[in-house]
């Protein structure tokens, strides 16, 4: 590699990297968030086995997950202005990826509900819980230790698939990168830089899970 192209990799880091920062770690942040408060309504409306919020819930899990994020992207984008609903593109994205991002991690957090033993319950109803009160305090932190690991690596994939985002003219990472290599025609370096940035996110929030897990489970083993 030689010295212009090294030069290249040392300007463009900050540019590529703080757009990181303040947009794609935000971005992210902000659609997990919304995802897991819907993944938790539909995850209990589920697990309540009321019919017809169920088969409502089932039918927003089917289409969300068959079919692509980007597609979804472009309808809400520039599919809904066709019929005179125009949204910016960065609450945009927040809301394709909350949306899209709530389908699959309500599968995770209903798993992790129904695999908490019945006798849960029970207990709760024997100590004078309600239904609502065993849920709070008894069943949901008990899934949350099972749900917490895939929910994570849910969290780790939504980083990388913002990179989605640069389709609806989102001037994130990928996008800067993009404008970088029309000027410099390096693309191979500047697409292997973008890429070791993504990964050094992603390092940190494994490392991030890992102290989360420890502690989720030194939590519930004190609340025993």
């Amino acid at each position: 590699m030689n010295a212009r192209v090294w030069g290249i990799l040392v300007d463009s880091f900050p540019k590529i990297l703080i757009p990181g920062l303040t947009l794609t770690i935000p971005l992210t942040a902000i659609s997990f968030v919304l995802a897991l408060m819907i993944a938790l309504v539909v995850a209990l409306i589920q697990f309540a086995k009321i019919k017809v919020l169920k088969d409502i819930a089932r039918f927003y899990i089917w289409i969300i997950r068959g079919t692509p994020l980007l597609v979804q992207l472009y309808v809400v984008f520039f599919g809904l202005p066709g019929v005179g609903i125009m949204i910016d593109p960065i609450p945009c994205a927040i809301l394709v990826f909350a949306i899209n991002e709530g389908a699959y991690s309500a599968e995770i957090v209903r798993a992790a509900l129904e695999a908490v033993p019945k006798g849960q319950f029970e207990a709760g109803y024997c100590v004078g819980l309600s239904y609502f009160q065993t849920l709070r305090r008894i069943v949901i932190p008990q899934a949350l230790r099972t749900a917490f690991p895939p929910l994570s690596n849910s969290l780790i994939a939504m980083v990388k698939d913002t990179s989605l985002v640069a389709n609806i003219t989102v001037a994130e990472m990928l996008m800067s990168t993009q404008r970088i290599i029309a000027r410099t025609y390096e693309p191979l370096a500047l697409y292997l830089e973008v890429g070791l940035i993504y990964l050094i996110f992603c390092t940190v929030l494994t490392k991030l899970q890992r102290i989360g897990e420890k502690r989720l489970g030194t939590y519930i083993e004190e609340t025993k």
